[in-house]
């Protein structure tokens, strides 16, 4: 198919266009850098105030007592180490990256995660190394929670400053879309409906033919036709254009990338074909033959499925020991209320397909189990559940047993919830990537549940949520689920 010619921006819209990147492209830079700066402000600060309020004010009165305290001067290598390592793990974090300056809880979570990492470090270097004067533990805990505090006590601050509309517009990427498909919605969605989004959507072009595979919402400008790209690129100024049409000859792509290149304007295109993981994507070589596919997610990885055994183990032991009184109690009143078996077992599906049998409290009455081909969730208000049954599973409680399948390896503290036998079947011919779900242990709560999505809920939109905790899973992330759970009770009935 021969190419479509397009017009060439004018030298003076070009040069405009070119300018204003330029000076955005500035204003990020000085950002970036004052954000730096103001985290290492704030590191030492943090590890001032913990050396005077461990070692000069008298407020601890317990922990090594030391005959002869140590004076700033002393302590000045090792808060310098402390302050070096601590900004190191923040660039390892990737906290500098411009497109964060916006999200506060990105940054949040990501000076959260590094001062962990920093406090871990910071004691197994007092311990491994014979250091003069040594780092006192006490010392290692206060700058931590003080560092944590005064870095996001002064990002907080910088934030508030930088969303000022002004300066917000011109942090922000400027972005067009070239064609539009569902996948183009999605992401106008995020965009539009995020005040704290690092890009600002534009508007729109069709493809090269002239035409949308699906037509724009309202909402969304039409910038004009294709053949005007470059000098629409140039009056916008924009930073990035994304192709949705992949329908497009390479011929017209590569063309379309060598405009983009052209105009100093980053180039994108919608993986179509990878509906499912695409945070896992990468572009990796095969023989000299560069291919793109999804690649291992973290829970692939065996240093990070050790890790999250770990943390299951002693946190089924821990949970059997303190729900056995709720479990008791809890068995007492389903003995009363309809006398029958105290536990109810199941079979579910686990990683990889494999079923198990899923033990829970009893929480319906007798013989309610052969209903549940009608209904892929209980319903609210639904009459099989008996009275202590709807208190259970208001606060979860029917859930405990499980922590014996976490603790025989069948679950996971945190995970996708586990799906029958037959409904999974059922599910997996009706909704795409469903079975993505199983490539981990399910778990007694997950991300989806966390959000109100279990019961009677929009099943793709909780498949959705489930590939995203497998995308993004990290100690932290099950920490802040296991945490909600305990305070969300959207849709629990």
């Amino acid at each position: 198919m021969e190419v479509v010619s397009i017009i060439p921006a004018t030298e003076e819209t070009l040069r405009h266009g070119i300018q204003e990147m330029s000076r955005r492209q500035g204003l990020l830079a000085t950002l970036t850098t004052l954000a730096f700066l103001g985290d290492l402000v704030a590191t030492l600060i943090g590890l001032i105030a913990a050396f005077w309020i461990r070692f000069k004010s008298g407020w601890i009165g317990f922990g090594v007592k030391l005959p002869n305290p140590p004076e700033i001067e002393d302590y000045a290598g090792l808060m310098a180490v402390g302050a070096t390592f601590l900004m190191l793990l923040l660039f390892t974090q990737n906290l500098y990256d411009p497109r964060h300056l916006l999200r506060l809880r990105r940054v949040v979570m990501l000076v959260t995660k590094s001062v962990l990492m920093w406090f871990a470090l910071y004691l197994s270097l007092s311990l491994a190394a014979k250091l003069d004067p040594p780092i006192s533990r006490i010392y290692a805990a206060s700058s931590a929670v003080l560092c944590w505090g005064a870095i996001l006590g002064w990002r907080t601050a910088f934030h508030t400053f930088i969303q000022s509309p002004t300066i917000a517009q011109r942090l922000r990427q400027r972005l067009i879309f070239v064609g539009w498909n569902s996948e183009a919605s999605k992401l106008a969605q995020s965009i539009t409906g995020d005040p704290s989004h690092p890009y600002a959507l534009l508007g729109c072009l069709p493809s090269v033919d002239g035409k949308y595979a699906e037509t724009p919402p309202p909402s969304i400008p039409r910038l004009g036709d294709y053949t005007d790209l470059p000098d629409i690129l140039a009056r916008q100024a924009a930073d990035m254009v994304v192709a949705t049409d992949l329908d497009a000859t390479t011929n017209e792509v590569i063309s379309l990338a060598n405009l983009c290149e052209r105009q100093f304007v980053q180039f994108k295109v919608v993986p179509s074909y990878f509906q499912i993981l695409v945070s896992g994507l990468q572009l990796e070589t095969i023989s000299g033959v560069p291919v793109l596919g999804v690649s291992r997610l973290p829970l692939d990885r065996l240093y990070n499925r050790t890790l999250k055994r770990g943390v299951d183990l002693v946190g089924s032991v821990v949970g059997l020991v303190l729900f056995a009184p709720i479990i008791a109690y809890c068995a007492w009143r389903i003995r009363r209320e309809d006398p029958g078996p105290v536990f109810f077992a199941q079979e579910r599906i686990g990683r990889m397909g494999r079923p198990f049998r899923m033990w829970k409290l009893r929480s319906m009455y007798q013989g309610s189990e052969k209903q549940d081909h009608l209904n892929q969730s209980t319903l609210r208000d639904d009459p099989r559940v008996l009275p202590i049954g709807r208190l259970m599973r208001r606060l979860n409680f029917d859930e405990a047993p499980q922590f014996w399948n976490v603790l025989r390896g069948e679950m996971s503290l945190v995970g996708p919830r586990p799906e029958r036998t037959f409904h999974s079947t059922k599910l997996s011919e009706q909704i795409p990537h469903y079975n993505a779900r199983y490539t981990t242990k399910p778990g007694i709560t997950g991300w989806a549940q966390i959000h109100g999505l279990r019961g009677d809920t929009d099943l793709v939109e909780r498949v959705a949520y489930d590939i995203f905790y497998l995308e993004n899973w990290s100690l932290l992330l099950d920490g802040q689920i296991m945490v909600a759970t305990f305070m969300t009770r959207k849709n629990a009935y």
